[in-house]
């Protein structure tokens, strides 16, 4: 059994806004083991990616600790990198010289440099856009340039806010197939947010469900034994979608109840 490459405890985080406290991520203690795909699923607006900007380096706990390879988090690190919802590239730049952004100010000379790059541009498909600018590219394609990106400084590991989110349901399900793939090839660590049932359970070894705000664990399913790669249509995976369901839909009605009180 791998051993855990990180760990939660006890974890809180407020925000002030004013004199008001707004309550954001309470109580959760999870670990991670080395090698894992962890999904976390939610409801939009439960905390999710304030929890993944923790884990970070992005913002201080409130309370509580996030361990990572037996070290307290304090700051960002390259050995923790996230991937937003929405890419964050340059367009000035071409897709190489995007990918080859990351590897600024870590002494890599540049014949290594552009062997990473061409390497990451295989891994996620895109070896023929190399000196295309990125604002030529559709949305799904900017979004593997910001994949081969995070790739190639090769972190213990990836963060992944909805990053299919925003996608076309086609282009979304050829991208879990192409991440599912490279993280069977590479072996790193994924932590997986999304609210979407189906991605969750086609992706995820590990998913804890979380409540609305603030966000607390409500369970955590264990999914190695479903089988990859995994079938939609199967008994097994069509029962857990089922249970997952049942459990999250009073979630996500507190969260819509939230928004129409707010509004």
């Amino acid at each position: 059994m791998s051993e855990n490459i990180l760990e939660i405890r006890n974890l809180n985080k407020d925000f002030k806004e004013g004199a008001k406290i707004f309550e954001v991520i309470k109580n959760i203690t999870l670990s991670v083991k080395k090698g894992e795909f962890t999904c976390i699923l939610g409801p939009s607006g439960a905390g999710k990616s304030i929890l993944l900007e923790t884990i970070a380096g992005f913002h201080e706990p409130t309370s509580g600790e996030i361990i990572f390879k037996g070290k307290r988090v304090l700051s960002p690190s390259r050995e923790r990198v996230m991937m937003f919802q929405q890419n964050v590239l340059y367009p000035w730049l071409t897709v190489g010289q995007n990918i080859s952004f990351a590897l600024k100010g870590q002494g890599i000379g540049s014949s290594d440099t552009s062997t990473k790059v061409i390497n990451s541009l295989q891994e996620v498909g895109l070896s023929d856009f190399k000196d295309w600018y990125v604002h030529k590219l559709s949305g799904g394609m900017r979004q593997r340039v910001s994949l081969a990106r995070s790739l190639i400084v090769e972190p213990d590991i990836l963060l992944m806010d909805e990053p299919f989110a925003s996608l076309d349901a086609q282009y979304r399900k050829y991208l879990q197939n192409q991440l599912e793939k490279i993280w069977t090839k590479i072996n790193n660590t994924i932590i997986f947010v999304t609210h979407s049932v189906n991605e969750a359970l086609l992706l995820g070894d590990s998913i804890y469900l979380f409540s609305a705000r603030p966000a607390s664990i409500i369970k955590h399913i264990d999914n190695f034994k479903l089988a990859r790669p995994r079938d939609v249509t199967s008994e097994s995976f069509v029962q857990k979608r089922k249970e997952i369901e049942k459990i999250m839909s009073e979630e996500f009605k507190k969260t819509k109840d939230e928004v129409l009180f707010t509004n």
